[in-house]
């Protein structure tokens, strides 16, 4: 008898979707890649239990090859031939910055050259950074968008340039890389009046949760710098503390899910999509399990728009 596979039986891959630990027999469009890193983390650590967390939860949603029926558009996403699969996680040595960055440099770089799109669960921000160096191999400009509550432009703590608030700085300094749009900052005290007057000599578009509900989506995207290429990094706490607790900088005021998804849709709209992360879920500061569940959603929702918008 035929197997239901049904979401509550079977190993905890990423919606269930095939595993491939070995990157060198990776054939797919999508591959998801978690990262259980959290040493960049200067106060509430926990994001390397975010990956195994997300998977868990993610497959509730699991819905195989038939892909998602999404009822509002009318259309179905993710559907065969698409092929997701689960890459397990980056070789991460906790303790050793180095060995962990090169690590995931390398598995991030390999995905990359094997044709697919990396979708990264993360771990603290900083991750960000050997993902970048990885970008590399696109030979490309890239554009950063970046949907945060905080700027992430610390030049360095002491002797740390690789904490979760340096990553779009490390980015900046990466020849490769080119504008930049941060989306959802707030808070008080939340990066130094210099990171801000840094990123903004820099070029980068600065576009707080507030403006985001005043002004409505359309009037965001149409900030959003054009480019062939875009790689997105999404930090959870980017989201409103109501729907997102589970992080390890939480913060009022922030973005609502409609609102990020819709921005996602019109981004994946703009260009070539080569890649994004989803970083900060520390789910132990959240028992009810919403933020690894937003997660999860959120990701199936930017692979749907992804591939929606892939040209052949």
């Amino acid at each position: 008898m035929k197997k239901l596979n049904q979401p509550i039986t079977g190993i905890c891959s990423f919606a269930k979707y095939p595993i491939c630990t070995d990157l060198e027999e990776l054939d797919a469009d999508i591959a998801v890649l978690g990262v259980p890193y959290d040493l960049g983390v200067g106060f509430l650590s926990g994001a390397r239990l975010g990956p195994r967390r997300i998977r868990e939860v993610s497959t509730h949603y699991a819905r195989g090859d038939m892909g998602f029926y999404d009822p509002e558009n009318q259309e179905q996403l993710l559907a065969a031939p698409i092929k997701i699969v689960d890459c397990g996680d980056a070789d991460v040595l906790h303790g050793d910055i180095e060995y962990s960055f090169k690590s995931i440099e390398e598995s991030v770089r390999k995905i990359l050259e094997k044709g697919a799109v990396p979708a990264i669960m993360g771990g603290d921000h900083s991750i960000t950074i050997p993902i970048g160096r990885a970008l590399s191999c696109l030979n490309s400009e890239i554009c950063i968008v970046q949907f945060d509550a905080h700027l992430d432009w610390t030049d360095h703590v002491g002797p740390q340039y690789y904490g979760n608030g340096s990553p779009m700085r490390r980015l900046s300094e990466m020849n490769y890389i080119g504008p930049m749009i941060q989306i959802g900052l707030r808070g008080l005290g939340s990066s130094k009046r210099t990171d801000f007057e840094d990123a903004m000599k820099y070029g980068s578009i600065l576009v707080s949760a507030k403006e985001v509900h005043k002004i409505g989506v359309d009037e965001v995207l149409k900030k959003v710098p054009k480019a062939k290429k875009y790689f997105i990094s999404l930090d959870i706490d980017g989201y409103d503390i109501s729907i997102a607790p589970g992080v390890g900088s939480p913060s009022p005021g922030g973005l609502y899910y409609d609102e990020v998804a819709e921005m996602l849709a019109g981004i994946c709209r703009m260009g070539e999509i080569v890649g994004f992360d989803l970083v900060e879920v520390a789910p132990q500061y959240d028992p009810a399990g919403i933020t690894p569940r937003v997660a999860a959603m959120t990701m199936l929702n930017l692979m749907g728009q992804i591939m929606k918008n892939k040209k052949p």
